[in-house]
């Protein structure tokens, strides 16, 4: 009894702890193969079926497998019929007695390889021209372009059109471009992107290896960065140590001032300020002594003697030619100079 009842628990037990298969996930491909996948959530332990069909169409078993750590994790389904597109799809994922049937709307899930044949050159009109080429019709573009490795501008381009113009590019900017497309909504709507295309490159460096050139950008930027700072640590450190060529690098502002000499010729003229001066040539004037005694009148019954002595040293008062020489002193109470005598009435 112990052995039949283990192997119920064991098949109950199973079927309910058994796992259920991974969901599907397809899309179609550049309007060529569809392609379904279902390790979203990681690669299965088992290896499942795939089937799948169209709606009126036969069931067919996937042929081309997708593998990952010897697992099956995908499968890619041709058709011809690009039309089918806009049928119900039918999926069916298996293992032993699990299985997963699941519908798919594949009209809006169309993924388009990306533009090929990506050129640029110079026109005629001075402007910037990047053409593309797009294998299928009916879709629409969006280009992003940068210079000098900016941010990305992004621009759409109406459907049919397959080229770009950039007006009046600089000479000594570095433009990249990128392309890419999807069905526009005459023909669908998709939802999906494709890929970008590979990078074209205009300027003043035409290399298309921008992953080397930004390689070596972040190679060499952390040396600048360190080399920047020790020069400018050893600028600081010599004009905090050396005054001479502190005054060399930063001289000094002299304050305005206005000289006495600047003064005096804004106010006197030279030949007026000279004219001011202090002359000391002048010419010499002679001092001689002398005495003059006057006899008083007979009318007098007194005779008194009046004189007057003065020092006289100004050159404008002449001695009269008639007056006779008095060699006769003086009186001992006058003093070198000229004596001038009154005479009475």
């Amino acid at each position: 009894m112990m052995p039949i009842r283990l192997l119920l628990l064991i098949c109950l037990t199973g079927h309910v702890f058994a796992k259920e298969p991974p969901d599907v996930d397809c899309l179609v491909v550049h309007l060529e193969y569809v392609h379904c996948s279902w390790n979203k959530q990681g690669t299965p332990e088992v290896n499942y079926t795939f089937t799948s069909w169209f709606h009126s169409d036969t069931v067919s078993e996937c042929t081309t497998y997708l593998s990952e750590n010897s697992m099956n994790v995908g499968c890619i389904r041709p058709y011809e019929d690009r039309i089918k597109r806009f049928y119900t799809f039918y999926t069916v994922l298996a293992h032993g007695n699990n299985t997963l049937k699941k519908e798919h709307d594949l009209k809006s899930k169309v993924k388009l390889n990306p533009p090929t044949n990506l050129t640029v050159k110079m026109g005629s009109d001075s402007n910037l021209w990047f053409y593309w080429n797009q294998t299928t019709s009916c879709v629409e573009s969006e280009i992003r372009y940068r210079t000098k490795n900016k941010n990305w501008d992004n621009n759409r381009i109406y459907s049919g059109v397959q080229s770009y113009c950039i007006n009046l590019p600089s000479s000594s900017s570095r433009y990249e471009l990128q392309v890419r497309s999807k069905l526009e909504k005459t023909c669908g709507d998709s939802l999906f992107w494709s890929d970008w295309s590979e990078p074209v490159v205009w300027g003043s460096n035409n290399s298309t290896d921008t992953n080397q050139m930004n390689a070596s950008m972040s190679v060499w930027t952390p040396v600048f960065y360190v080399l920047g700072a020790l020069t400018l640590i050893l600028l600081v450190m010599m004009l905090l140590h050396h005054e001479r060529l502190r005054i060399i690098l930063i001289p000094v502002v002299p304050k305005p001032s206005i000289s006495h000499d600047i003064q005096d010729l804004l106010q006197l003229s030279k030949g007026l300020k000279e004219s001011f001066k202090a002359n000391y040539n002048e010419r010499a004037c002679p001092v001689r002594e002398y005495c003059h005694v006057s006899q008083s009148d007979s009318k007098s019954s007194d005779s008194s003697t009046s004189s007057v002595t003065t020092d006289q040293t100004d050159c404008s008062v002449l001695i009269p030619a008639h007056e006779p020489d008095l060699s006769s002193p003086c009186s001992s109470s006058t003093s070198s100079g000229l004596v001038i005598s009154e005479e009475e009435e």
